[in-house]
């Protein structure tokens, strides 16, 4: 099971068990809870709600939580206005969408606490602050020294916007870098796989001009060669896809400029 960051000499206090809901399909979730404001140390509290009156997935046992229990539970979630990935949190031990993550697929309690190995805001809410700098940092947009055409786009065959499949759907959730140990060790300096996955997805790209300054950032130690290519990052995508892949593409781009 993975871990998550506490505050410094802090420890896991036993938590509150709120009284059980009345039903026929009573389901446990034991959630993490941290309130920095209090100074209190962290706990788990466990909720026990009817499953015939919830819907299908973790967040919405969360949300009734919530809205029916505990208004003082914090989470993230921004499910059907447009911007996927919010609700990232780790479910039994494993990163994934708790809008997509079905409450069928766990027997007995079920365990939630904030990604892994990141600072906590409160309760079930990390701190992206560094997540997002990396991210910036490899500079995720097109660059181009030719002019742009005008009155149109910049064109692009449709073999090489098909290279670009895999790469361009990423929601930036974060399970993927909060599921590698090598990022755990070393979030620093290592970029982490959903970085590296936006910087590759750059270097694919047929339009962009920036190959030789994108590499010569990435050509580091730690930013990219961290990754030992454990997979966890492909395992714990939510939309499939293998930030691996898309780190060995990238070593192979500076061995074949380096022969």
């Amino acid at each position: 099971m993975a871990e998550f960051t506490l505050p410094a000499n802090s420890k896991i206090m036993k938590g509150r068990k709120y009284a059980a809901q009345e039903g026929s399909r009573l389901k446990q979730f034991k959630i993490y809870r941290y309130d920095p404001d209090t100074g209190a140390n962290p706990r788990y509290d466990t909720y026990t709600i009817d499953l015939d009156k919830c819907g299908p997935m973790v967040l919405d046992a969360i949300i009734k939580i919530k809205n029916e229990i505990d208004p003082t539970l914090t989470f993230r979630r921004s499910c059907r206005e447009g911007i996927c990935g919010s609700c990232a949190m780790n479910m039994e031990g494993k990163n994934g969408l708790a809008c997509t993550t079905a409450i069928e697929d766990y027997k007995g309690t079920i365990t939630i606490t904030p990604l892994p190995h990141m600072e906590v805001v409160k309760d079930l809410v990390p701190d992206f602050t560094h997540f997002y700098a990396q991210y910036a940092s490899v500079q995720p947009w097109l660059q181009s020294a030719t002019p742009e055409p005008s009155g149109r786009e910049r064109l692009q065959a449709p073999e090489d916007r098909a290279k670009l499949d895999g790469l361009y759907e990423c929601i930036l959730c974060a399970c993927c870098s909060t599921s590698c140990p090598s990022y755990w060790w070393n979030s620093d300096r290592f970029l982490g796989p959903a970085a590296l996955l936006a910087a590759y997805r750059w270097l694919a790209d047929s339009r962009d001009e920036a190959t030789g300054d994108r590499l010569d950032y990435l050509n580091d130690a730690y930013r990219l060669y961290r990754c030992h290519t454990i997979m966890n990052c492909a395992n714990a995508c939510p939309k499939g896809l293998n930030p691996a892949k898309a780190i060995a593409e990238t070593k192979k781009l500076i061995a074949e400029r380096a022969a």
